[in-house]
């Protein structure tokens, strides 16, 4: 028997309705092909890789925030996210019947329009700026669209929801590089974050914040998801809270195995000094888990967010290609349709779904475009 909302949920991705908000591809390509696009080019299948372009396209991806990802302990970390910007734009360049560098919500609009990608720029923490406003500058000149606060580690001005915290928040600094994304229209991401750094972020900014790739931390207790209260004033903001669909931080049972993840990886780095190793290491932790969830789990959190802070305040920040499990039925990025399917099986109408599939997202880049002075 056919599934209607199945068939529904394939009519709606047609169009390409999809904005994602964090993928990680872009470092896949470095640590497993030496950022070589002769090794890993999207424009056909990669093995081994959760993104490709015939993948993105089957999903109905029109819009993709790639991350320009560096670990907190690069030894320059500015240099390497510049290098990580050119890799994107090289990867644009070899597949421009498909993929087109976009800097707006205007941009996004109308490269969909011609059934092609939007790709976006996003700097997944603050320590590439290297503790200067002029180099948060540069990176929004070469197309960065929103910049993580934090990633894994405590900064000098902000403080990771998986480190020490040594600030209650933000610092004097750290509420300068709120002003300065807002003035100059770079969204604030707020993903990795402390709670108390999302408190900060949502007092000091004008314009509406989003998390990128973040999920419900009332349905799984991680210290990198998001609680009710916070969730509460992402909406009073009118940002988005993107649902990441990492296992460990969909599924209870998984969050004390993970939860100190980021610690051991900081660690491992200090001992190997070899990415790649930490990576192999890491992932050997979870050898022996069968249950990674299924799209329910996904579409429970995007339910719990719609219901705390309202249907205009959730997207999806899938997170593929920078984490090592992944829900039955979400294994790769032409999988979005099943989402769609769910929600409509759970009684959501079209405008509903196609909210969250990306209408939220490009409402706020909107808004924060609006508010650059």
């Amino acid at each position: 028997m056919t599934d209607r909302f199945a068939v529904m949920a394939s009519r709606i991705h047609e169009d390409l309705p999809v904005i994602d908000g964090h993928n990680d591809l872009p470092w896949e390509i470095r640590t497993k092909a030496e950022g070589s696009l002769e090794k890993a080019n999207p424009g056909g299948r990669l093995a081994g890789f959760h993104t490709d372009i015939p993948r993105l396209l089957a999903g109905g991806v029109g819009a993709q925030f790639w991350s320009v990802y560096v670990p907190a302990w690069s030894k320059r970390p500015l240099c390497d996210t510049v290098e990580q910007i050119d890799l994107v734009k090289r990867m644009v360049a070899a597949n421009p019947d498909r993929l087109v560098l976009a800097t707006s919500a205007t941009e996004i609009r109308s490269i969909r329009a011609e059934g092609r990608i939007a790709s976006l720029l996003g700097a997944e923490g603050g320590h590439s700026i290297e503790e200067s406003l002029g180099a948060l500058r540069m990176l929004h000149e070469l197309g960065v669209r929103y910049m993580t606060l934090t990633h894994g580690d405590t900064l000098s001005w902000a403080d990771s929801a998986t480190d020490e915290e040594l600030h209650g928040g933000l610092t004097d600094f750290g509420r300068e590089v709120v002003s300065e994304m807002n003035r100059i229209g770079m969204a604030v991401d707020i993903s990795h974050v402390s709670v108390g750094t999302m408190n900060s972020a949502l007092d000091a900014t004008t314009a509406p914040l989003l998390a990128s790739h973040s999920s419900a931390y009332a349905l799984a207790p991680h210290p990198r998801n998001i609680p009710d209260q916070v969730i509460t004033r992402v909406a009073d903001n009118g940002g988005v809270i993107m649902v990441n669909f990492y296992s460990p931080f969909l599924l209870p049972e998984l969050v004390d195995k993970s939860f100190d993840m980021f610690a051991k990886g900081r660690t491992l780095m200090a001992e190997l000094d070899d990415e790649r190793a930490v990576d192999e290491a890491m992932q050997l932790q979870w050898a022996a888990v069968s249950d990674t969830g299924t799209v329910s789990d996904v579409v429970d959190h995007i339910e719990h967010i719609a219901r705390v802070a309202g249907v205009d305040h959730v997207g999806l920040g899938s997170d593929f290609d920078g984490v090592d499990m992944l829900p039955q039925g979400l294994e790769d990025v032409s999988c979005y349709p099943n989402i769609t399917a769910e929600l409509l099986r759970r009684g959501w109408d079209e405008a509903e779904v196609r909210k969250v599939l990306g209408d939220n997202v490009l409402r706020v880049l909107e808004a924060v475009e609006a508010a650059a002075g």
